[in-house]
């Protein structure tokens, strides 16, 4: 089932192309991430997807519900967590949850539940009664994503939640949104930190200049390119030309160099083919002493398919 899908989504300020007629889905259970530069349409994006701003031409679907016709039903179904932190900072954590807790209708015993429950998946439950304007960055945005899970969401969709915060906020972040997808949230996360969108997203939609210029799993993606995991083994003795040979005649791989005691295979399925060739060397009476998988990441990918680097 498909939680989102977009129709050649469009949005035009003035003359210029914020986003060019873009189409994806999001499966149910999944995390979903956008991945590039300022600039390259993501937060518009977003925004279109949270029925805060109308499309050009185009729509999307959520739940089933279209954001240009039903637009209320979209907004009871999905969590927002925009860049901006929408707190009060002269009011407690706690406070700022109740409010918001009531903007979404919630009151009494629901809303003292689920504030409770929202406190504690950010871990900030001891910190409740402290004024925001007294927590860090990190703190601030943890509480934003709080907010966005008060009215239980079938979507929590989040804008570059980690922009200013220290490493170990933005481990805990992330973490965070693991285990609520673990536990059955669908995601949308937009991003131009390539470690997140790698450590987090299922399946991912590379943007630039409007436009989603690649999508699939980080495997796919690779793959798209023709991007080659490096497989190094280095052994304890000599290696002999003829298992050269032997290597070469494996379906996945497609070049083989030899180094005395090391042998380097590039292929697109490094993990795949790592089991026969150490069938191979270990026939060869070959004794291994380390092996090493250098997996391109999502900035080659990113550089292979645009040109530039993400930070560009």
């Amino acid at each position: 089932m498909n939680i989102v899908e977009t129709q050649n989504l469009t949005k035009f300020y003035d003359k210029n192309k914020a986003v060019d007629n873009i189409n994806f889905f999001i499966k149910k259970g999944e995390i979903f991430g956008l991945l590039g530069p300022n600039g390259a349409g993501k937060t518009t994006t977003v925004s279109m997807l949270s029925c805060l701003i109308k499309p050009t031409s185009g729509d999307a679907t959520i739940c089933g519900f279209s954001i240009l016709k039903d637009s209320l039903e979209v907004k009871k179904r999905i969590g927002v967590v925009p860049q901006e932190i929408a707190l009060y900072g002269t009011l407690s954590a706690r406070e700022n949850l109740i409010f918001w807790g009531q903007m979404y209708g919630l009151y009494g015993k629901n809303l003292k539940r689920k504030v409770d429950e929202v406190l504690e998946i950010v871990s900030l439950k001891d910190r409740q009664n402290e004024l925001i304007k007294k927590y860090s960055g990190g703190m601030k945005r943890r509480i934003n994503i709080a907010v966005g899970l008060l009215a239980s969401p079938e979507l929590l969709i989040l804008d570059e939640p980690t922009v200013g915060v220290d490493p170990q906020s933005r481990i805990n972040i992330l973490e965070t949104l693991k285990n609520l997808n673990n536990n059955g949230l669908t995601i949308l996360y937009t991003s131009h930190y390539m470690e997140e969108v790698e450590f987090l997203c299922h399946t991912i939609a590379i943007m630039d200049l409007g436009k989603i210029i690649a999508l699939g799993s980080l495997n796919e993606l690779r793959i798209l390119v023709g991007e080659k995991d490096k497989i190094i083994f280095s052994t304890i003795n000599d290696i002999k030309e003829d298992i050269k040979d032997r290597v070469s005649k494996i379906e996945e791989v497609d070049k083989v160099n030899i180094f005395n005691k090391s042998l380097e295979i590039l292929t697109l399925k490094g993990r795949k083919i790592l089991p026969e060739v150490t069938k191979i060397l270990w026939d060869e009476g070959i004794r291994i002493k380390s092996v090493e998988i250098k997996e391109p990441d999502l900035e080659t990918l990113f550089l292979s398919l645009t040109g530039k680097t993400l930070r560009d």
